[in-house]
């Protein structure tokens, strides 16, 4: 086909009931680049036979080099087809815009599937025929769920089954519905968890209608039929059509790499007038129990076979053709092939293979040839694709009333904003929202403006600077892949030189500065966008009901459009909604993700998405010289501004740290940072693990410090011993814990919230925010939950009393404690909590809202009228010690990481009448001072209280899922062992030869893991890792010594055996500078006591 125009892309941007925006979601190497290479060949872009060879989206050297796809990729492609609109008319042609985004399929780059899923309608989930559902296929299938995409399956790698497994027909159809009943499994869970919630929320409202009536004492026969309709709406819902079916034509089977893929309408178009049976009843029989009889030619039930051995339909009239054109190709039990086989099946399906195709001696490319003749995957795909997902107008009218209502103060966005993405309002007059998921970076010289014009031939010497270029560029590549030496470089720089072109003298061997300019990755809901054009940005945290809170929107002027072709831009006068484009103009403006909105007031944030990996493994970087440390910053920030999951820190030491999701993922950014953003050598640390810090109830504990005081209690007396303060510290139950870290966009939301709230009624703004906004991006705790189960303040507090009500021990100290809760830490949203237990209100209570506190704080002022000199005091003082809760639980006593699972609670404050008295200072000055020290002392005690318990160390903690033969098990799990992972489960997958194995792994484990992996396995087993949360390792105390007679018995008394906890501990220690007490440098020598002596 020739290449299609982008003018003719362009044109087809107005019709949207005609686009497509589809993204293509999978496990790693499941085929998903392979598959875009057949549906980009379509348009010319790329020839026919290099599908599937080329990874025309995997632009980067590296992604071509290591096989996978590191960054999601934008196209735009062309299809046309005939098509009746109803079923009574004729067909006509139509021409469709599809815009399709390739996105990565390893566990570091998810947060690329973030980016790309929001922007879509729908999406094509791939899976391979032999491996089924793997761990980031029920990720995908989960951000598919919700984000509330439209979803197609496609089976792909069926060639293995025949060339690899060696299956019959019979057994892969077997195999196939498995793997199909898996997928679906995946989807029935999703659903089943919704139900749970909503039959939860179903009944709060039920019970809070009960207590209504009763109070209104209304008669039974009214409440009854009320409950009984209520039943009835409930048990309405119908799951069917979520689930995937072959007769629904949501499946495709194919193979991407063979250049075939087929869907049951297709077959059942071919045996229409064979059968002499129609098309619809065909459809419906194709796949399932059903049989063909050969005589009569009726198709029959399993119930109407009445013993006889017939094979299914699908196997008979589907599989076994495809199995009978790979035997007469490549041969399935080893032969060459059966050209008589070959040539009655090219007849009888009327395909023409050329010559030198027939001729060829790799049996690989006639098979090609003859199934992409005769099933051609991109036809099978695409003719579904429009068939079967939405266009954007139906998509936005579909998801997009229920994902407004779960977005952030929903009741103040504006109703025709509302209307306008709902109803797809396309007009001028339009309000524009466009939501921007991911900034790229683009060399200057790919831009379109610096770029030669399409049609224009380039002169000789022009011709020959471009190729000097590209082979530089492979040879280095080459170079890096094989290790080879600066010599061999140079000799094949030397070797690429012609004679008679004369090199400038004076000229440096660096390339000339090609600065990098960031593009969004952005999607229009409603209005029309042109350059020139005018915008709000409005940042990740906005919240419509304050929108002049801090930080305060900007209008930006748009600079540029962009078509995204892949590898290439292409201009764009104005963008129509429903259209995915690039932009340009928001560089300084957006950091990673953020909403254009042509309004501020009642405007509209869609910027509520999660990432799916957090930055887990932190680096120090520094440059191998110093001179170039401002070139190694301006690197860090453009890194971060372009990469979806790359976080940038300067830490108080003056270190400069990014956080990466991975390994591999840092292993990309560091290549990004000195190729392409700092261009400059940078020399990267030891790899840096996030631990926690917690304490539990042992059986044997050290006495408590002070015995006359409970375990866990302690007075914080300033320097000056003017202010003493009593807190006591215990262990959070461990389902509090749990709960708190589960639900920690919803802490982090609601304190958002309420501080804007408190900012807009002050009228002044305030700093605090900016501890969480910058430093929330390692808390560690989120593992990727979904956004929309934020809940409301009402909501989070009655659940997590239902949690306190679930705690068995102590429970006179739990009874009430959710009222006096005051706030979270570290970071005001961590899984800590600090307690008044004054029995006053002391501090400001963090659970009530606006209006409660204000009644509460009046009910206490008239309780504490008579006792003002205690009462007055802690009102002063409450803001510090909270800060210095926030202070001592971000940096633990062990080895300074924050704390987990700890409640702090105050129990009284005192201030000596003296201060008031002093006069040799001013007052500011002695409250100054005061403040410090009461800050100091708090903190202190907080750690000291937090050691009267037995502490524990919790390491973060990677799930890991691999597959291998049974070969290499033992080799698997020798590795796994020996860097202390636990093996969960080790199961067959059905039908293959392949285990699955799941297990944890420690992330300061996990270091050069995947790499022994491979080594180890020669390549058969390939692990992916996940962060899960933190863990406690062997529940052991780093302070434990051997003190029993047991112990000293066995370990004697040194305790031979190491403390683990320990040296994880001492390690930590020992990076941060930290005093570490190692073991003593000898020991006194001991008499062997023996029975006999010499």
């Amino acid at each position: 086909m020739p290449a299609i125009p982008p003018s003719r892309l362009v044109a087809l941007q107005t019709k949207a009931e005609n686009i497509r925006n589809i993204c293509i979601l999978a496990h790693v190497d499941h085929g998903k680049t392979s598959l875009s290479d057949s549906l980009i060949a379509t348009n010319g872009i790329i020839a026919p036979k290099m599908a599937g060879k080329i990874r025309y989206l995997d632009s980067r050297p590296d992604e071509q080099l290591r096989g996978i796809t590191m960054e999601s990729s934008a196209i735009s492609l062309y299809f046309s087809m005939m098509r009746r609109q109803k079923d009574d008319e004729e067909p006509k042609q139509e021409e469709y815009l599809i815009n399709l985004i390739d996105s990565p399929g390893h566990i570091d780059f998810s947060s690329e599937v973030s980016t790309a899923s929001r922007l879509c309608d729908a999406a094509v989930v791939l899976v391979d025929a032999v491996e089924g559902v793997c761990s980031q296929t029920v990720t995908v299938l989960r951000q598919v769920w919700i984000e509330k995409l439209k979803p197609l399956l496609v089976i792909n790698k069926i060639d293995r089954l025949v060339t690899e497994l060696k299956m019959t027909p019979a057994e892969a159809y077997s195999h196939l519905g498995r793997v199909l009943e898996g997928v679906n499994a995946v989807i029935g869970g999703f659903f089943q968890g919704e139900r749970a919630q909503e039959d939860l929320e179903w009944r709060e409202k039920l019970d809070q209608r009960r207590a209504a009536r009763e109070q209104q004492k209304q008669d039974a026969l009214n409440e009854s039929a009320t409950e009984a309709d209520i039943d009835q709406s409930y048990e309405e819902r119908d799951d069917e059509h979520l689930y995937f079916a072959p007769e629904k034509n949501n499946v495709i089977f194919g193979s991407a790499i063979d250049g075939w893929a087929f869907t049951v309408r297709q077959f059942a178009g071919i045996y229409e007038k064979k059968l002499g049976i129609r098309k619809s009843v065909l459809e419906n029989v194709l796949w399932g129990d059903f049989y063909l009889d050969p005589k009569t030619k009726k198709v029959l039930g399993q119930k109407h076979l009445k013993g006889r051995n017939l094979k299914p339909i699908f196997v008979q009239l589907v599989l076994e053709p495809i199995w009978q054109a790979y035997d007469a190709t490549v041969g399935i039990n080893g032969d060459r092939g059966d050209p008589a086989l070959l040539e009655k099946i090219t007849k009888s399906l009327s395909i023409n293979i050329p010559a030198h195709i027939a001729r060829s001696r790799d049996t690989k490319v006639i098979l090609q040839a003859v199934m992409s003749s005769w099933l051609p995957l991109s036809t099978a795909l695409l003719v579904s694709v429009i068939e079967y997902l939405p266009s954007p107008p139906n998509a936005q009218a579909s998801r997009f009333p229920e994902m407004i209502q779960d977005l952030v103060s929903s009741k103040n966005i504006d109703q025709s904003l509302k209307d306008s993405i709902i109803n797809f309002n396309t007009s001028p007059s339009a309000p524009v929202v466009a939501y921007v998921s991911k900034m790229v970076a683009i060399p200057e010289s790919e831009l379109p403006s610096k770029r030669r014009k399409l049609g224009t031939t380039l002169t000789a010497d022009e011709a020959r600077d471009l190729a000097r270029k590209k082979r530089a560029e492979i040879a280095k590549a080459q170079a890096e892949a094989n290790g080879t030496s600066d010599m061999d470089s140079v000799t094949n720089g030397l070797s690429t030189t012609r004679i008679g072109e004369e090199t400038e003298e004076g000229t440096a061997p660096e390339q000339p500065e090609d600065p990098e300019h960031l593009i969004g990755f952005a999607r229009l809901y409603s209005g029309t966008l042109s350059v020139g054009d005018e915008v709000y940005v409005l940042p990740p945290k906005f919240n419509p009901a304050f929108p002049h809170a801090s930080p305060q929107p900007r209008k930006v002027p748009i600079t540029a459009l962009y078509l995204l072709m892949g590898r290439s831009l292409e201009p764009l006068e104005k963008v129509p909604a429903g259209v995915v484009f690039g932009i340009e103009g928001l560089e300084g403006h957006i950091l990673k993700t953020g909403t254009l909105c042509s309004q501020v007031e009642g405007a509209i944030n869609l910027a509520g998405i999660s990432s799916l990996s957090q930055p887990i493994v932190r680096v120090a970087l520094e440059p191998t010289n110093p001179l170039d440390l401002n070139k190694m910053i301006k690197g860090l920030k453009l890194l971060e501004q372009s990469d979806p999951c790359a976080v940038y820190e300067q830490m108080e030491s003056g270190e400069h740290v990014i956080l990466t999701a991975g390994e591999l993922h840092l292993e990309r950014c560091l290549k990004d940072l000195r190729e392409r953003y700092a261009k400059c050598d940078i020399q990267p640390g030891e790899p840096i693990v996030p631990y926690r810090e917690t304490i539990v109830k042992a059986e044997e504990m050290e006495p408590p410090k002070n015995k006359d005081l409970p375990r866990g209690t302690a007075l914080a007396v300033t320097a000056s011993k003017m202010v003493s303060v009593r807190l006591r510290v215990r262990p959070l139950p461990q389902n509090v814990t749990e709960f708190l870290i589960k639900n920690g966009p919803s802490i982090r939301r609601l304190y958002a919230e309420k501080q804007a709230q408190e900012e807009n009624e002050s009228g002044t703004l305030n700093d605090a925010n900016g501890v969480e906004t910058d430093e929330a991006a390692d808390l560690g705790n989120d593992t990727g939950g979904d956004h929309r189960s934020n809940l409301s303040l009402l909501q989070f507090r009655q659940q997590l009393q239902e949690v306190f009500d679930e705690v068995t021990e102590d429970k006179e100290v739990w009874a009430k404690v959710v009222s006096r809760i005051c706030d979270f830490g570290p970071r005001r949203v961590g899984p800590n909590l600090f307690i008044d237990a004054t029995g006053q209100h002391t501090c400001k209570r963090f659970l009530f809202e606006q209006h409660e506190i204000k009644e509460n704080g009046a009910q206490s002022g008239t309780q504490g009228a008579g006792s003002a000199d205690t009462t007055a005091p802690a009102q002063d003082f409450s803001d510090t010690i909270a800060y210095a809760f926030q202070l001592a639980t971000s940096q633990g006593p062990l080895c300074r990481e924050p704390m987990q699972g700890v409640a702090v609670f105050l129990e009284d404050i005192v201030q000596q009448s003296q201060a008031q008295e002093s006069a040799d200072s001013p007052a500011a000055a002695e409250t100054g001072r005061l403040t410090g020290e009461l800050i100091t002392s708090v903190r202190e005690t907080i750690r000291s209280a937090f050691l009267d318990w037995s502490p524990r160390i919790l390491l973060a903690m990677y799930s890991c899922t691999i597959q291998a033969t049974p070969e290499v098990l033992g080799r698997v799990y020798s590795v796994l062992t020996r860097r202390r992972g636990s093996i969960l489960s080790e199961a067959l997958l059905e039908g293959t030869p392949y285990f699955t194995i799941s297990a944890t792994l420690p992330v300061a484990e996990s270091f050069g893991f995947s790499e022994e992996i491979r080594k180890r396995t020669s390549g058969l087993a390939q692990p992916m890792l996940k962060f899960t949360g933190f863990e406690m390792l062997d529940d052991v105390d780093p302070f434990w010594v051997p003190k029993t007679e047991e112990e000293l018995e066995d370990l004697g008394v040194h305790g031979e055996r190491e403390n683990v906890a320990k040296r994880y501990v001492d390690g930590v220690r020992r990076r941060k500078g930290l005093l570490v007490k190692g073991p003593r440098g000898g020991r006194d020598a001991e008499k062997q006591k023996t029975l006999k002596t010499n």
